[in-house]
Parts: C-alpha cells; sequence; structure tokens
C-alpha cells in the first residue's frame, strides 16, 4: 500500500490563494486507508481552508470530492464535465494520482496535498511502516521474503554490516528508537527455511538511482492510534 502524509496546510493555502474556485479531490485507494486523502480528510482541508480564506476576506468557492481510485482514467473520467467550472484541482491522492490527474486534464493546474512517502503496511491503528522501495529489481526470492533495500538501514544487499549488535541497527542508538536488523531478520528467516546457503551466493550489485536517509521509515498519527 502507497503511504502519504499531509502537507502542511500553509503549503496548500500558498498553491491555491490567487484562485477562487477549487475542487478538492480525494482518492479513496491507499491514501484513504492510511488516513491521508480519503473523503474525510477532504471534508477536515475544505472545511479548514474555507474559516482561513473567510478570515482573510477573501471568497473562495471550495467543492469536494473523492474518487474510487484517481490511478485509473476510467474513474478520473468522472471529472471530465467538471473541469471547466474550477480555476485548479487540489488531489489529495498520491504522487501517481496526481500526476496521472495532471496528464488527463492539462490544461487545469493541478496541486498536491499530501506527500507521498513509501509502500508499507499498517502495523496497528495509526502505525504503517515501510516494507518496499519499489527498486524495480526485486531480491525478495533470495532474502526470505524480506527485503534488504527497505529494512536495512544502509540498503545492503550482501549484510549484515559491523554496526549490528543484538539484532539491532546501530541507528537505533542514533534516533532513539529500536531499529530491527534488516540482515538479522533476513538470517532468521533463511535459518527457519533451512535455506542459510543463500547466503553463499553474493548478490549482483543495484544500480542506485533513488537516494534515501537514515533506516527504514514508519509514519505514526496519534491522532488515530486507540
Amino acid at each position: 500500500m502507497i503511504m502519504a502524509k499531509a502537507k502542511p496546510i500553509d503549503e496548500i493555502i500558498n498553491m491555491i490563494a490567487n484562485f477562487d474556485k477549487i475542487l478538492l479531490a480525494g482518492c479513496n485507494g491507499c491514501v484513504a486507508v492510511c488516513e491521508a486523502g480519503g473523503l474525510k480528510e477532504v471534508q477536515t482541508l475544505a472545511s479548514a481552508l474555507r474559516i482561513y480564506f473567510s478570515q482573510q476576506g477573501k471568497r473562495m468557492e471550495i467543492d469536494e470530492i473523492s474518487l474510487t481510485r484517481q490511478c485509473d482514467k476510467e474513474y478520473l473520467q468522472e471529472l471530465k464535465d467538471k473541469m471547466d467550472t474550477y480555476d485548479a484541482v487540489v488531489s489529495l491522492a498520491c504522487g501517481a494520482g496526481v500526476q496521472f490527474l495532471a496528464e488527463m486534464y492539462t490544461q487545469k493546474p493541478i496541486f498536491p496535498a499530501v506527500d507521498t512517502c513509501f509502500i508499507g503496511v499498517t502495523l496497528e491503528q495509526g502505525v504503517w511502516s515501510e516494507r518496499c522501495l519499489a527498486c524495480g529489481q526485486c531480491v525478495l526470492a533470495t532474502t526470505g521474503g524480506i527485503c534488504p533495500v527497505a529494512r536495512c538501514s544502509k540498503r545492503m544487499l550482501n549484510g549484515p554490516c559491523g554496526g549490528s549488535e543484538k539484532g539491532k541497527c546501530e541507528l537505533s542508538v542514533v534516533l532513539n528508537k529500536e531499529i530491527p536488523c534488516g540482515w538479522q531478520l533476513i538470517y532468521d528467516r533463511l535459518k527457519s527455511l533451512g535455506q542459510l546457503d543463500r547466503f553463499k551466493v553474493p548478490a549482483e550489485d543495484k544500480d542506485w538511482t533513488v537516494n534515501r536517509d537514515g533506516g527504514p521509515r514508519d509514519i505514526v498519527r496519534e491522532d488515530v492510534r486507540p
């Protein structure tokens, strides 16, 4: 599932301040599940923007909609008869949805309302954890179904490094939180499968085109945790 988080409202206000009629378009797919861009978030953002512009003495007309998906042309077609009535659209979809919307409606300014973070899983209500970096060359078959790119802080394809201690990454001390060593997880998994021989075969180099800082990332929404 693609994970995202809401942009600061000041950033969104700056995007649309010079327009008079805006459509807020949510997506009922991934961003709705992680509570960043579904109908509820569209309604919340619309309310906040109306209050802000009203206090500024500016008449801003804001309409709301939430599509089944914004990464699918079929659902984006639902906006076809409405687009000409708006000055701009603020999309609460992931980066893929925003771009696809812009590709379909080339004459209309399309602005993102969320920051797309990673592909992850739901650990518990309000907590999502990264599991995939979409690197384009999946090695899960050789690492016991655990991704060294997303789960190892150093993205090592042949690990572990010398900073692993008691199953934890050395970044645990720096970031003041426990980060499991990705390669310890891989070792334990391969051992349970009786496939430790896989460690004897070095992984091939990847063409690193994506920059990452720090270790595996989480999104925690304290406001929705039980």
